[in-house]
């Protein structure tokens, strides 16, 4: 005798057998990635720099208060850098320069944002000693700006090398004025 309770079986072609079957397979390999992601992360992001060092990324400076013809240095990523607060004079002589005379050719306008503003990061090109010429007394070279006495390289009222075996000028860090009076760097 028949059983006439019982569901008739679903065969592995029913529509809806393959449907569930799908889903369940989208699913499982959804889930996979999602904890192939959870394990991933981590170490990703571990090798993101340390909060201490992303602070020291960029450096913001009060340049109101360094007066005319005075120089202050400040560090920005291990590295000193230059702020300088240029006369008119040393303004004049740094535009009056024929490009085509120096080694590395760079305009005066093309290294500050502001005439009167020149920063530079305080490590020689040549082989990565510091310039004397940021203190007041200093020896500043044969062209009133920064010299170094490693090697005998000397750099202008612009940190543009003029003598000496530096092969480049004195670099310009990335920097924009967050007011008149405050600079970021970095």
């Amino acid at each position: 005798m028949a059983n006439t309770n019982s569901k008739p079986a679903k065969s592995a072609t029913d529509p809806r057998e393959v449907g569930r079957r799908d889903f369940i397979v989208v699913a499982t390999y959804a889930m996979g990635a999602v904890g192939a992601a959870a394990v991933v992360w981590p170490l990703i992001d571990q090798m993101n720099p340390a909060a201490d060092t992303l602070a020291l990324a960029s450096t913001e400076v009060d340049v109101s208060k360094i007066a005319e013809g005075q120089a202050i240095t400040v560090t920005w990523r291990g590295k000193p850098v230059f702020i300088r607060h240029r006369t008119a004079d040393e303004i004049t002589r740094a535009n009056a320069i024929d490009s085509s005379e120096l080694r590395d050719p760079q305009e005066d306008e093309a290294r500050v944002q502001k005439p009167e503003l020149l920063v530079l990061v305080g490590v020689c090109t040549h082989l990565g000693c510091v310039p004397l010429g940021q203190k007041t007394g200093e020896v500043k070279g044969e062209y009133d700006g920064w010299f170094c006495p490693c090697h005998g390289s000397h750099y202008d009222t612009s940190g543009r090398i003029r003598k000496g075996p530096a092969p480049t000028n004195l670099e310009v860090p990335p920097y924009t004025f967050l007011s008149d009076a405050v600079i970021r760097i970095g």
